[in-house]
């Protein structure tokens, strides 16, 4: 096998015990935190406090691997994640909301480090393969659809009658089973050796459009899709619907985002990622109209659905975009900045879910995504003329994967 195809294999099967301790995480945080908060209103705070987390750990982590390189970095960040996986166990057996709220932020910092797979893999892959190679990786999660929800639900009583402290300790068995991936993970002496020579100031790096738009599409995209996925479960019980509804709900969503890859870099590469992300747009769009269409249980799964497909191409495409930004040598700052930026807008984000939803209602959370919706799919299809432009006036794209 090819060294880039076993090591974007590596990395994607990494990205699914992730990705399944991650949703378990959100299918449980605003619940369990729910019970254990004296004010309802910060039932969501530990999803936030876990994004806030992630995107506290974004510069660091990049600055650590730049010096320790890839696998280093993201077996600490394996290593921090199994240390919040036990804090936030210990939590809910103790009844501590303080204590649960540190744990998800820890699980935070370890997201910080695995959201660099993505451009691990596109570093280690041929320039042809790179796109799918993003893609593949990303794709990862679709284990995490079935693993999260279900480990959720079938651990919650393992340790009765303290609900749920067996579910965070199967989360860290996850992250265990993520270290024992990670050993094998082997980047290119070619990439590693990139990391040296003259880089432009980030300033000029961060004034491309094309840059500007990746950066802001992912962000954008991200943020619209936890600020909805986070008060999904606590809206599906408000709403009447049985604890199981939500479980499945929150399936389907994660089946949403991840299913996609598999053929999502194949697009990028035909029709170029600007097109791609505003398809991504028009679609969490489409989650919105459903949202609001209805509360039933084929409201809230259909529309997360969209939701999450929405996020894959949008995501996934600027992902793929951002690596046309910056040469080889700029890539930790460049993707450091990108990270700091899309998960600090998604940490604010997560924290406006919980009050949006109990100070107003379901329909409006949804409604207060569209303004942004706007101006991003605007943005992506500025520089989709832009690079149309540029094509026709070259004869080759810079806008293209």
């Amino acid at each position: 096998m090819r060294a880039d195809r076993r090591n974007v294999l590596i990395l994607a099967a990494a990205q699914a015990l992730v990705h399944s301790a991650s949703v378990l995480a959100m299918a449980l945080g605003a619940l369990v935190g729910g019970h254990l908060a004296a004010d309802k209103a910060l039932a969501t705070l530990p999803i936030a406090a876990m994004v806030v987390g992630t995107a506290l750990t974004a510069l660091p982590a990049a600055l650590f691997m730049r010096r320790v390189g890839r696998r280093a970095g993201f077996m600490t960040g394996a290593a921090i994640g199994l240390a919040g996986s036990l804090t936030a166990a210990f939590a809910v057996y103790a009844g501590s909301f303080a204590l649960f709220v540190f744990g998800h932020a820890l699980l935070g910092g370890y997201q910080g480090f695995t959201n660099y797979y993505r451009f691990a893999a596109g570093e280690a892959a041929a320039e042809d393969f790179r796109s799918r190679a993003i893609s593949w990786v990303i794709a990862g999660g679709v284990v995490a659809a079935v693993v999260g929800p279900q480990l959720a639900s079938t651990t919650r009583d393992l340790l009765a009658p303290h609900a749920f402290v067996g579910s965070y300790l199967a989360q860290g068995a996850l992250t265990l089973l993520a270290l024992a991936v990670l050993v094998r993970l082997r980047m290119p002496a070619a990439v590693e050796a990139a990391a040296h020579g003259p880089v432009r100031p980030l300033r000029e790096i961060a004034r491309q459009p094309t840059f500007l738009v990746a950066l802001g599409g992912a962000a954008v995209a991200y943020a619209v899709m936890i600020l909805v996925m986070t008060a999904t479960p606590v809206a599906v019980v408000g709403c009447g619907l049985p604890l199981a509804d939500a479980f499945q709900v929150i399936q389907w969503h994660v089946l949403g985002m991840f299913v996609p890859s598999f053929f999502t870099g194949a697009l990028i590469a035909r029709y170029g990622a600007p097109r791609i992300m505003a398809a991504g747009f028009a679609l969490l769009a489409g989650h919105v109209a459903i949202a609001l269409s209805g509360v039933g249980f084929m409201h809230f799964a259909s529309g997360l659905v969209l939701l999450g497909v929405g996020w894959n191409f949008a995501y996934v495409g600027g992902t793929t975009l951002l690596t046309t930004a910056y040469r080889p040598v700029e890539r930790h700052r460049a993707q450091a900045v990108n990270d700091f930026a899309v998960f600090g807008s998604v940490a604010l984000a997560s924290l406006s879910s919980g009050w949006l939803y109990h100070a107003f209602d379901w329909q409006t959370l949804n409604l207060a995504a569209l303004p942004f919706l706007g101006a991003a799919l605007a943005a992506t299809l500025a520089l989709a003329r832009y690079c149309q432009r540029r094509m026709e006036s070259s004869g080759a794209s810079p806008c293209s994967a």
